[in-house]
């Protein structure tokens, strides 16, 4: 069993309360646009990172990850990336590979949305955790966390943080 912290679009921005939620996880993932590495520094001294780059991220953070983050944790498959689109309006870049080979768990960020959402058609869930940061024209900070067992997703919880500051 597995506690996952997902979040994203950090915008160089992290604070104690999200620290907190990084403590009580088993391994966190970051869906871009982290901005200074000092938030993955931050998080990796706490615990295991994955993490891809998003559209606002420099050099440093596009050689440290990748674009796309494709991976198994519990038996269950996972694709983070950070511009990927939702069920139905999937990003061209990924829509022809993701109807290939779907994964179980499809993650991104860049919307600054908090989306939980399930696509029938390609029996996948999709996930975006909102923005953590306080960059953006998001009211609410969000992220989400879930634990993962014998390729199952469960207890899945949102995590409302302050209000944008």
């Amino acid at each position: 069993m597995k506690k996952i912290l997902l979040l994203s679009d950090t915008h160089s921005f992290i604070d104690a309360q999200i620290l907190k939620f990084v403590k009580q996880a088993d391994e966190v993932w970051h869906a871009g646009d982290i901005g200074n590495l000092e938030v993955t520094d931050t998080i990796k001294k706490l615990k295991p990172l994955r993490a891809v780059f998003g559209n606002i991220d420099g050099s440093d953070a596009r050689s440290e990850f990748p674009l796309d983050a494709k991976f198994e944790v519990e038996n269950v498959s996972v694709w983070i990336t950070h511009i990927g689109g939702y069920p139905n309006r999937y990003d061209q870049r990924i829509r022809e590979e993701i109807k290939i080979n779907p994964p179980k768990i499809f993650i991104s960020g860049h919307s600054h949305i908090l989306k939980v959402q399930y696509d029938k058609k390609l029996n996948l869930l999709h996930l975006n955790p909102g923005a953590a940061g306080n960059h953006g024209f998001h009211k609410v900070r969000t992220m989400l966390r879930f634990t993962l067992e014998k390729g199952n997703v469960q207890d899945l919880e949102i995590i409302e943080l302050a209000k944008r500051g």
